[in-house]
């Protein structure tokens, strides 16, 4: 589930693993003989995870489980017709899966793509949820809600009783999920929100391959996200203009918009606009102060990610002082959320980590029409 105590236009959430797994195995047994591993699989963009195949099971490294994370976490996801084989881990998970506890609405694209959404029995917060075939499954009461944070329902989880809860950190607090582990449920982290790079961040599809024993399947749906994802990048390369562009908005004092080094920062510049902070050296979100915003970006081309808002009319009662700006004057001003689900969820927010190229197609048709003249936002909407 995606954190509603974040900022909506932030867009990167928390839940976690356990300190159980973590503490479980001393350094020494983190350490896995060369010889046990038969293949090591490569991943094109990904740096955040590493996979090894022997014979009969897969080793899978967490590199950086959350943000400053000092070390790595383990998994050995093995074939249910055999015993788990006799080497150092963090958790064993039988393979493949038929049910799992997702705790991030990013997860829900994994399930689907994979034709695995029948195997989700949990949730923390369903509204939030968009997949229409998800959203199938929680009107006819197959998907449990389990409460978000610390509020999450240990006894409901417990009943249902998954074959893996799939968690995410952003501090390695991990808060009641120690319990989980301690009961038996494994539970697997996905760091895919660290991955720097757009497609990064998809190619995480192949961990939840391996749990379902559909990695080929994985790599299917990858590489075909990855060259849509590349050919449009390469018509971008192919023209000089570059549109200057800002975005955030006020939160309390101050206004949050991408580092230099952020995520968003790196699709702008994939999809060839000239972002106004691309100089700055840090992957988080910056708290800065309206005057400074104004004198960087008063005469911008573009305002690109306003949060929830869904007219310049909604965003100048907030802030009379937005109306000064040249986007906002040109109406040039641009939200992703297009497409909310049928509780309110935001599908950018849920798919949009699987889905880079739709992203950058959005982008690219914002930025440089004439390069896509046929094609339609998909995520992305002009304020009216």
């Amino acid at each position: 589930m995606i954190s509603m105590k974040i900022s909506y236009f932030i867009n990167i959430f928390v839940l976690g693993l356990t300190a159980f797994l973590i503490a479980a195995c001393s350094a020494t047994t983190k350490k896995v003989a060369a010889d046990d591993i038969s293949q090591s699989i490569k991943l094109k963009y990904a740096t955040g995870f590493t996979i090894n195949k022997a014979n009969n099971y897969y080793l899978v490294k967490i590199l950086t489980p959350y943000k400053g994370a000092k070390e790595p976490l383990t998994y050995v996801f093995y074939d249910k017709t055999n015993p788990p084989p006799k080497i150092p881990a963090d958790a064993y998970i039988k393979t493949p899966i038929s049910s799992i506890v997702c705790t991030s609405t990013t997860h829900i694209p994994l399930l689907e793509y994979l034709g695995e959404t029948a195997a989700l029995t949990g949730f923390p917060t369903l509204d939030y949820i968009s997949s229409a075939k998800v959203r199938a499954r929680i009107d006819a009461n197959k998907v449990t809600e389990l409460g978000m944070d610390e509020a999450i329902n240990i006894e409901k989880l417990m009943e249902l009783n998954p074959d893996v809860v799939m968690g995410y950190s952003l501090t390695g607090d991990f808060g009641q999920f120690n319990q989980i582990a301690e009961a038996g449920i494994p539970v697997v982290l996905n760091a895919e929100y660290l991955e720097q790079h757009p497609l990064g961040r998809a190619e995480w599809i192949k961990l939840a391959g391996i749990l379902f024993d559909k990695i080929e399947k994985a790599d299917s749906v990858f590489n075909v996200i990855e060259k849509q994802y590349l050919t449009i990048r390469k018509l971008v390369l192919e023209t000089n203009t570059r549109p200057t562009v800002m975005s955030g908005i006020v939160y309390g004092d101050s206004w949050y918009l991408p580092g230099g080094k952020n995520y968003a920062a790196k699709i702008l510049k994939e999809a060839g606009f000239t972002y106004l902070w691309a100089q700055d050296t840090s992957s988080a979100f910056l708290p800065l102060s309206f005057e400074a915003v104004y004198e960087q970006a008063n005469q911008a081309d573009y305002w690109i990610g306003i949060g929830s808002f869904d007219s310049r009319e909604a965003l100048a009662k907030t802030d009379s002082r937005y109306q000064e700006f040249r986007p906002f004057q040109l109406h040039k001003i641009y939200s992703y959320n297009k497409r909310i689900g049928a509780k309110g969820g935001s599908e950018y927010l849920e798919l949009g980590y699987l889905r880079p190229d739709i992203i950058l197609q959005d982008l690219v048709k914002i930025g440089h029409p004439n390069l896509l003249p046929d094609y339609e936002l998909y995520f992305y909407f002009q304020l009216p």
